[in-house]
């Protein structure tokens, strides 16, 4: 899709959140600052409304915001954490640190520094459920370190996952999915302000398939007005398909099945920590786009199958979706049919 995304040059302010429930909880945070756990399903809108409470708080929200993605550490390399431009001031000269020092360290130091305008910043931690617990425990550490200058955002799709001195120090928020009227709202005033025309049967096409992911629905009605100008029933038919994620996946067993982990696991990656899937429901959609779209003979498709038994039970039990799914991935393009529950290093972790 050529051009900027609406998602990103229409983002929401504070008063435009469509769940009602939401604005009131954030706009507590606007003159009270406390540090708040935003949790909800993928695509509901976490870190839109996370932006929307950062640039109502904030004189300078450029600066003053700290976003950090978990996997921007625990699912990358002591280099490529110490390369990235975001952490290279806080790791110069520091090449033979632990990648856990390394961690605490871009923590600390984000934490600590002043803010820009006003009398705090907003630090927020997405993806949070991927964090291992002793790691939260450091993060906790910090938390109490720098609470006077600094408000922690914990954004996550499983707060059950948080450890309990975490949860105690954080007002919950939860988001939940917007109702199709809702999210018609939403489409209306995106398309309006985009000068595009549609229709009502479009939008509430577009919304109900959405199924409550709001990001879905936005990026549906954006390849709609592309393609066809406008966004009517018939337009919105014949281009939903276009923003699944389809193709994602049956790239990731495409590649595992011609022995390239690589790509598989980098597509693993994009479709946990951009597209919000979590473990659980990725794994759904491997099985169902083996069986559906993959060229796969039935033997290979069983197998998938025996494989994904293995990795749900896992899956259930750890904390590291990425490790068991690319495994998972590994064995079935390896030709096994069982595979040892994968075990990380934690030398280096």
């Amino acid at each position: 899709m050529d051009g900027p995304l609406w998602t990103e040059t229409h983002a929401p302010a504070l008063a435009d959140l469509p769940q009602s429930e939401v604005r009131d909880r954030l706009a507590r945070a606007v003159d009270q600052p406390m540090n708040l756990v935003v949790q909800g399903p993928a695509g509901v809108g976490k870190t839109a409304a996370v932006r929307a409470l950062a640039r109502e708080a904030h004189a300078a929200p450029d600066t003053d915001l700290i976003e950090i993605n978990v996997a921007d550490f625990f699912d990358r390399t002591k280099k490529e954490i110490r390369t990235d431009p975001r952490f290279e001031p806080f790791l110069e000269g520091r090449s033979r640190m632990a990648k856990r020092d390394m961690i605490n360290r871009v923590l600390k130091e984000s934490a600590a520094n002043a803010p820009v305008s006003g009398e705090y910043k907003t630090l927020v931690l997405d993806n949070a459920e991927a964090i291992r617990e002793d790691f939260q425990q450091a993060l906790r550490r910090v938390m109490e370190r720098f609470h006077r200058t600094t408000q922690f955002v914990i954004a996550t799709r499983q707060p059950s996952k948080l450890i309990p001195p975490i949860r105690s120090r954080c007002f919950p928020v939860p988001v939940r999915a917007p109702t199709t009227d809702e999210t018609i709202g939403v489409l209306a005033g995106v398309c309006e302000a985009e000068g595009v025309d549609y229709d009502d049967d479009g939008l509430e096409y577009v919304a109900s398939a959405a199924g409550g992911d709001l990001r879905r629905a936005v990026l549906a009605a954006q390849t709609a007005a592309v393609e066809h100008g406008e966004v009517t029933m018939q337009g919105a038919y014949e281009t939903l398909d276009d923003v699944g994620t389809d193709e994602q996946v049956l790239s990731a067993l495409s590649a595992a099945r011609a022995g390239d982990l690589s790509d598989a696991r980098g597509t693993v990656d994009d479709l946990l920590f951009e597209e919000g899937f979590d473990g659980g429901d990725l794994l759904r959609e491997l099985l169902r786009v083996a069986r559906s779209k993959s060229d796969a003979d039935a033997e290979a498709v069983a197998r998938l199958h025996a494989l994904a038994g293995e990795a749900d039970l896992d899956l259930s039990a750890g904390t590291d979706d990425r490790l068991h799914l690319t495994h998972l991935l590994a064995a079935w393009g390896a030709g096994r049919r069982t595979f040892e529950t994968p075990v990380r290093d934690t030398a280096d972790a």
